[in-house]
């Protein structure tokens, strides 16, 4: 006799010896005994169908009121709640406190709560376009010497940008210190006359400011003025200064490149400040309005709040951009970057529980509904808004009620394993 043959026959006497047991009613008392299951009466709640039904209206708050017709509790007031088809012996699942600490049973209360609907999307971080500065040329001239050298420079105000060799600028130098020479020249002969005392003076003072006022507002530095004065001879490449401060977005002129008052040389940025352009795709566009909450999330996972100040009223590409202003105090909030972006859209009051006390089913939403006392009901519910953490509860449960949170897959895979027991051992006794 070969090893598969003996291991055949062994199999078969293995499989008659259980049917035997089985029909002396001693193999299922052996197996519970063996594997003891928590102490849950009731069927499933994917099997509650199975046998005689009706529909059944119960009080989430009160177990204890219970009638197969609409109406309200005579306790509390509430309206009945449709528990869905259950057998007419069974209403629920019945689990002793042993039992539900061993399942890991969790409740929460049915509350209110602040809801919305996040739109999640993405963001193109971009400089704050009101604070774009260029940077004008007010002579003609060429740029002997650039201190500018590539996109992304930090410059403060008041610091050298670039060095301008302009035969104008030269003119305007001889021009103020001829005008300065004659202003000496008439103080020296007015003598002892106290300048307050003489008009002529005090008009020739307010000039030379003016004069000097023209060369600062060309971004010429005082102390350039000064050095003009003192050496009185005209400078031939002249120093000029940074109107603010900013970082360098754009690059127009080099060293050796002739410039006119009409050409911009350099973009400057104040980056304090950043907008945050949003893409709202066609499912998203009627969902956000302009005041909308946002949570911006940076690449180092931090988070910003703002709200939107600005939707276009244009599309491109079939996508809608809108626009939220911050305080960039972030530093991998970098212009050119992108963000994670979440749209705090509708926001309202409602009624909520716990995501995870949800169940899925081919037949809608369900909850195991705790009414007290170790009974549990699965109860059909209607659903709306849905965040991270919290679905809206629009009909099915009342406030404060509570539900099953986790565990409750297993007291229904409990209550099946025990419902199939019990309908093994009642067929078995129809049968004799």
């Amino acid at each position: 006799m070969t090893k598969k043959k003996a291991a055949g026959i062994v199999l078969l006497g293995v499989i008659i010896l259980a049917s035997y047991l089985f029909n002396q009613d001693i193999l299922i008392p052996w197996l519970d005994a063996r594997n003891p299951s928590p102490k849950i009466t009731a069927s499933s709640l994917y099997g509650i169908n199975e046998t005689k039904q009706e529909n059944i209206w119960v009080c989430p708050m009160h177990s204890e009121i219970m009638q197969n017709r609409p109406g309200t509790c005579p306790i509390c007031g509430m309206d009945l709640v449709e528990s869905g088809k259950h057998a007419a012996h069974d209403h629920g699942i019945q689990v002793d406190n042993a039992s539900i600490q061993k399942l890991g049973v969790r409740l929460a209360s049915v509350r209110k709560i602040h809801l919305d609907e996040e739109v999640r999307t993405y963001g193109n971080v971009t400089v704050d376009e009101s604070t774009l500065y260029n940077v004008h040329t007010h002579f003609e001239g060429w740029i002997k010497k650039s201190y500018i050298h590539s996109v992304g420079q930090k410059i403060r105000k008041g610091q050298a940008i670039y060095e301008i060799y302009s035969p104008d600028l030269i003119t305007q130098q001889k021009d103020y210190l001829r005008f300065v020479a004659r202003r000496n020249q008439i103080l020296q002969t007015l003598g002892d006359i106290s300048l307050q005392e003489n008009e002529y003076a005090m008009d020739l003072l307010q000039e030379l400011s003016r004069e000097r006022t023209k060369f600062l507002h060309a971004d010429i530095g005082i102390e350039t003025v000064r050095k003009l004065e003192d050496d009185k001879k005209a400078i031939e490449v002249v120093k000029i200064l940074a109107g603010q401060s900013g970082v360098v977005t754009q690059i127009n002129a080099r060293e050796g490149s002739f410039v006119a008052p009409s050409a911009a040389l350099f973009t400057l940025a104040d980056v304090s400040t950043a907008w945050i352009n949003i893409i709202l795709y066609p499912d998203q566009i009627n969902q956000v309005k302009t005041g909308d909450e946002v949570t911006i999330t940076s690449s180092d996972g931090r988070t910003i709040k703002a709200r939107i100040g600005f939707l276009n009223p244009l599309a491109e590409n079939n996508k809608v951009n809108a626009r939220v202003a911050i305080e960039n105090t972030t530093p991998n909030l970098r212009p050119g970057s992108f963000v994670d972006v979440t749209i705090h859209a509708h926001p309202h009051e409602a009624l909520a529980i716990p995501r995870s006390a949800v169940i899925k089913t081919g037949r809608g939403d369900m909850v195991i509904l705790s009414r007290g006392d170790g009974h549990f009901l699965p109860v059909r519910i209607e659903t709306g808004t849905e965040s991270a953490d919290w679905i809206e509860i629009v009909d099915g449960l009342q406030e404060e009620a509570e539900v099953a949170v986790n565990g409750q897959f297993l007291l229904d895979s409990a209550a099946s394993m025990n419902a199939a027991i019990e309908r093994m051992r009642s067929g078995k006794r129809n049968a004799e």
